[in-house]
C-alpha cells in the first residue's frame, strides 16, 4: 500500500462526513423553492377573490389550505426522486402540509360541498405529477401545462369558498390564468438549446388567443378581464424583439419580468372584476 492511499481513504471519510453533517435535521421546515408558483397561486387565488368582491374567513383559511397544499407537494416530489431511501425530513413535513391541507379542505367542503370537483381535480393532477416525476417526465410540455392549470385552481377556489355558489364565468377565469401562466412555459424554454424553436411557443399563444377571444364572445369573460391576456402577448413580443438578451440574460431577469408582467396582470384583472366602490 503506497502512503497515498490512506490520505485518499480519510479524504473521502472526511467529505462523506461533511455532507452528511450538511444535512439538514428533520426538525428543520422545508419550503418549495419554486417562487414562480408562488406568484402563479397568489395571483390566482386573488383573481378569485376579486371576483368573489368580499374576503370572509373562508376566504382566509382557502388561501391557507391552497399554500400548504403547494408545500406539500415539494418534500413528496423530492422523495419520489431519491426513492431509493427514505429521507425522514421529506415525510415529516409533506405530511405536515398535508394534513394542514386537508383538514382545512374537508372543514371547507362540510360548509360548501360544490368545493369536493376541486379537489378531486386537484388530487388528479397532483397523483399524474407524481407519476411523471418517477418516471422523469415532468419537464414535458404536458405535464407543466397540467401542473399550470391545477394550481390556477385557486382562481375558483377562493370564488366558491368565499360565496359558497359557481358560475361559468368562474371556468372562464380558470381557464385565462391558466393560459397566462402557461405562456411562460413556452418563453422559458426558449432559453434552453433543445427547446429553443419558436414554433411551438407563436403556436401556443396563437391557439390561446383564440380561446380566450372565444370565452369573451360567450360571456365567460368580461371584455376588460380577457384583455389581461394581451400582457402575455407583450410580454412575448418584447422576448422576440430581444432574443439574444433573453436567452443569454441571467435567470433573476427572467424572474423580473415574470413577476412585473403577472402583477399587472393582477391589476388589470382585478380592477374588471370587483366593484367600481372598490376598484
Amino acid at each position: 500500500m503506497t502512503p497515498s492511499q490512506p490520505n485518499l481513504s480519510q479524504s473521502a471519510a472526511i467529505q462523506s462526513a461533511a455532507a452528511v453533517s450538511r444535512t439538514p435535521a428533520w426538525y428543520h421546515p422545508i419550503y418549495s423553492p419554486e417562487h414562480g408558483v408562488y406568484v402563479m397561486l397568489f395571483v390566482s387565488f386573488l383573481t378569485g377573490a376579486a371576483a368573489a368582491q368580499k374576503w370572509t374567513w373562508a376566504t382566509t383559511l382557502a388561501l391557507i389550505c391552497a399554500f400548504a397544499g403547494f408545500q406539500a407537494e415539494h418534500p413528496l416530489t423530492l422523495q419520489i426522486k431519491q426513492r431509493r431511501s427514505w429521507k425522514s425530513r421529506f415525510l415529516v413535513w409533506g405530511s405536515l402540509y398535508a394534513g394542514i391541507a386537508l383538514g382545512i379542505a374537508v372543514c371547507l367542503c362540510l360548509q360548501t360541498p360544490m368545493l369536493l370537483w376541486l379537489y378531486l381535480g386537484a388530487i388528479a393532477a397532483f397523483v399524474i405529477d407524481a407519476v411523471s416525476v418517477f418516471y422523469r417526465q415532468q419537464k414535458s410540455f404536458t405535464n407543466e401545462l397540467l401542473t399550470f392549470a391545477a394550481v390556477c385552481l385557486a382562481a375558483p377556489f377562493a370564488y366558491i369558498a368565499t360565496t359558497g355558489t359557481w358560475t361559468l364565468s368562474m371556468l372562464g377565469l380558470w381557464l385565462l390564468n391558466t393560459l397566462f401562466f402557461s405562456s411562460s412555459i413556452f418563453t422559458v424554454k426558449l432559453r434552453k438549446p433543445k427547446t429553443a424553436s419558436l414554433l411551438p411557443g407563436l403556436t401556443y399563444h396563437v391557439i390561446a388567443t383564440g380561446i380566450i377571444t372565444g370565452l369573451w364572445f360567450i360571456g365567460w369573460l368580461a371584455p376588460i378581464t380577457a384583455i389581461g391576456f394581451g400582457i402575455a402577448l407583450l410580454k412575448l413580443g418584447l422576448i422576440l424583439a430581444w432574443q439574444d438578451w433573453y436567452r443569454t440574460t441571467p435567470i433573476q431577469n427572467v424572474a423580473i419580468l415574470e413577476t412585473s408582467s403577472a402583477l399587472i396582470f393582477l391589476l388589470i384583472v382585478a380592477l374588471s372584476l370587483l366593484p367600481a366602490h372598490l376598484s
